[in-house]
């Protein structure tokens, strides 16, 4: 008997080893509801403490499961957790393919600008935020500039009431000190920075990936206050849409845009195109009633496409390219030519721009490079004058950019992983303008030679450094130029992040954007002239960043804090030196003592169930020079940076109660900065430092789409207002002999609009 029992217990106890000793693998691949694979997403049976990673193609493998029933947690950042329930009762291989549902897909989207290389933006040791044609929807962006100021620490300006010429600001620095790229490559001109933002239709654009601070130095010498990169929309598959958009301004002046795309990809997925159009018809809009417009005329054609060829597996081709024709007129007698007008700016625009990209990747996907080149040329005719004279004006501007680049993946580099990048470029733009009336003359050539190298090092799962150097070479400064930079990401757990970054930027002595147009001021015109023995301005900039986000099944919350500072040398500044011998004003391009800006943005996001979501983003700072900058010869100067609010920022909320109606509002607020108002207007007899209000610009958006089940296609019908508690300038000069510079606040006044959409949405 107790043998018995004793071979029983036996038996038992080897059953119950040689089930504890089988187990199974589960394999399969993570993408999401669109077919895409999601890399780095979490697969893991959270009470038996087992693990794994999908891979760069969202594959993934987990090992070592026991028999019986498991409960399968599948998550990633922005996307719905999913549970799955297992049961393993053999140690054959199991397969299992999971869709996640995205929440908000901007924190898990690749991201190119901050690294030079494809990075999921959480793991991009570079913070990079994302503009998306969603946002540009929803606020009723239908241009590039209008878009802008719903990102965090960004700010659009417009800074001439007769031309509405509009720069960015980021982290209170000017337009300048922004390196604008389209497709990667900076062939976004001094002079088209003037008014290339508004020139830019939303319909063209895939998204717009931005990077605050001097972390991207490697892209060359203007991206002093950080990176706007422009992506053109690629063919993914193919469809069609037609939109028309018509807005009503203060109640008199129609604004229309006409938009169409056309995405064509054939069978074999290896070669696709994307055409883009659009056409723009404004109507010149006078604010105050003196016949003169806050807003000039405008008629806008833009075309383009954005091309891809597969050559093989391993080789991929990209070839892009867009024109813009624009015509804006402002001032009076806009019915009748530029120069029989009392005042009048008159710019007539044509663009092209394009380029291509080759990428070769090796077979073992260790190592690839590419070769590049991007130009665009820009001829412009132009008018500025009062009183009829002959101030006509003509343009020339191109930029050429080449280079090649280098990649190379060091799997066990010092236990760590290492992508190691390198490469040569060269950029060179030639700017000719000559009005000879005002014995006006820019004739200017830059080239730009770089040589860069960057290591992107993961030290450990949850620490990665990137350093870089750029070596430059500019034919404006006599020695070689260094521009280091250290960034590093330090993952908090896995839902916070913690970044630092530290670069050193230049700029070499050259006439700004700003110096390329003329404004109106005591009765004449203001030129502004270059000192000859302007040097460059250096930087040192550092940033510093927490980033939260949490994920569950139904919700999506989190918070980005960012600290930056940024200490200029050697500063570029504008002073007025009095008049010529016409009374003309004359502004001087000069350096002055060194300045610093420095500040906190805050951002916040929430989205319930795709029903809500709301975005916001705020920014503190300051921005003052170590000396005064004499702005005006009559008057004492300021330390403080001119037309820099210490205070600005934007939101969005959006409502989603079914599947075809929205409604959005959304908001930009601008706080009081420093104004100049040179006299010379009607009760304007010295010129004076004037503070503005505060603005809060808020707008209301609503959607409805319908499905035409007979065709397959979609209408989407909108309406809304913008800037509807109309907080718009009240102060603007009257007359032809305004300050056409004294302009701040919004950029409309209130605005109802209307559209529709029809296509594959």
């Amino acid at each position: 008997m107790n043998i018995n029992i004793f071979l029983i217990t036996g038996v038992i106890i080897l059953m119950s080893l040689t089930l504890s000793a089988q187990t199974a693998r589960l394999k399969g691949k993570i993408t999401d509801s669109e077919g895409e694979p999601i890399e780095w997403a979490t697969v893991s049976i959270p009470l038996l403490g087992l693990a794994t990673k999908a891979d760069s193609t969202g594959n993934y493998e987990l090992q070592n499961i026991p028999v019986g029933s498991h409960q399968i947690k599948v998550s990633f950042i922005g996307f719905a957790t999913k549970l799955l329930t297992l049961t393993i009762a053999d140690t054959k291989l199991q397969v299992r393919d999971v869709a996640l549902t995205s929440i908000s897909n901007r924190l898990n989207s690749v991201v190119v600008t901050g690294t030079r290389t494809a990075r999921t933006r959480s793991e991009s040791p570079v913070a990079v935020n994302i503009l998306d044609s969603r946002t540009f929807n929803i606020t009723q962006s239908n241009t590039l500039a209008d878009g802008l100021c719903f990102q965090p620490g960004l700010r659009m300006e417009t800074d001439c009431q007769t031309c509405n010429y509009s720069q960015l600001r980021m982290n209170g620095l000017g337009g300048s000190y922004s390196q604008v790229l389209i497709n990667s490559r900076p062939v976004f001109s001094s002079l088209m920075s003037l008014y290339g933002l508004e020139q830019i239709p939303a319909n063209m654009i895939d998204r717009v990936e931005i990077v605050r601070g001097g972390g991207s130095v490697l892209y060359g010498s203007s991206a002093i206050a950080g990176t706007v990169n422009i992506l053109t929309k690629q063919a993914q598959k193919s469809s069609f849409t037609l939109s028309n958009n018509s807005s009503l301004m203060g109640n008199k002046t129609w604004d229309h845009f006409f938009n169409a795309n056309l995405t064509a990809v054939n069978e074999e997925q290896n070669a696709g195109v994307s055409f883009f159009a659009s056409h723009r018809n404004r109507n010149s809009y006078d604010a105050n009633g003196d016949g003169f417009s806050e807003m000039p005329m405008l008629q806008n054609n833009s075309f383009g496409f954005n091309s891809f060829f597969k050559l093989s597996p391993q080789d991929k081709l990209e070839i892009n390219g867009w024109s813009i024709n624009e015509e804006r007129k402002g001032g009076n007698k806009l019915d009748l030519q530029a120069d029989k007008a009392d005042q009048s700016e008159y710019r007539l625009h044509n663009i092209l721009v394009g380029g291509f990209n080759y990428e070769h990747q090796a077979k073992d996907k260790e190592s690839s490079f590419s070769v590049y080149g991007a130009a665009q040329n820009t001829k412009r005719t132009h008018y500025t004058g009062i009183d009829q004279i002959d101030a006509w004006g003509h343009t020339k501007n191109y930029s050429i950019q080449s280079g090649v680049q280098y990649n190379y993946i060091s799997s066990d580099f010092l236990n760590g992983k290492n992508t190691f990048t390198t490469g040569i470029e060269n950029q060179y733009e030639y700017t000719f303008d000559e009005i000879k009336a005002y014995d006006y003359l820019i004739d200017q050539h830059v080239n730009l030679l770089g040589a860069f190298l960057q290591s992107d090092w993961e030290v450990t799962q949850k620490l990665t450094v990137l350093s870089g150097l750029r070596l430059n070479k500019s034919n404006r400064i006599d020695k070689l130029v260094l521009t280091p930079r250290l960034s590093a990401l330090y993952k908090l757990g896995t839902e916070t992040q913690l970044r630092t970054s530290y670069a050193r930027g230049f700029k070499a002595p050259q006439a700004l954007e700003t110096d390329m147009h003329m404004a109106f001021a005591g009765g004449g015109v203001s030129v502004i002239r270059t000192d000859d023995n302007l040097i460059a301005e250096t930087s040192n900039s550092f940033n510093v960043s927490l980033d939260f986000n949490r994920a569950s099944e139904h919700f999506i919350y989190g918070f980005t804090v960012d600290g930056f500072f940024t200490r200029l040398y050697n500063t570029f500044v504008l002073e007025e030196i009095g008049t010529d011998q016409n009374n003309n004003q004359q502004l001087l391009r000069k350096n002055g003592s060194s300045s610093s800006v420095r500040g906190i943005t805050a951002e916040g996001r929430f989205n319930y169930d795709q029903k809500i979501q709301l975005e916001t983003g705020l920014t503190f700072q300051k921005s003052t020079y170590d000396e005064a900058v004499s702005w005006s010869s009559t008057i004492s100067g300021t330390r403080k940076y001119l037309r820099s609010p210490d205070l600005y920022g934007y939101y969005t909320l959006s409502f989603w109660p079914q599947n075809r109606f929205n409604a959005v509002l959304s908001g930009v607020l601008t706080g009081p900065m420093k104004v100049p108002h040179f006299a010379g207007a009607p009760g304007i007899d010295q010129d004076v430092l004037n503070t503005s209000p505060t603005f809060l610009e808020n707008n209301i958006k609503l959607s409805y789409r319908f499905t035409l089940k007979q065709i397959k296609q979609d209408l989407q019908f909108n309406i809304g207002i913008q800037n509807m508690f109309n907080q718009y300038q009240k102060d603007f000069d009257i007359g032809k002999n305004r300050d056409s510079n004294y302009i701040y606040g919004p950029g409309r006044p209130r605005t109802f609009f209307i559209g529709l959409k029809f296509g594959l949405m």
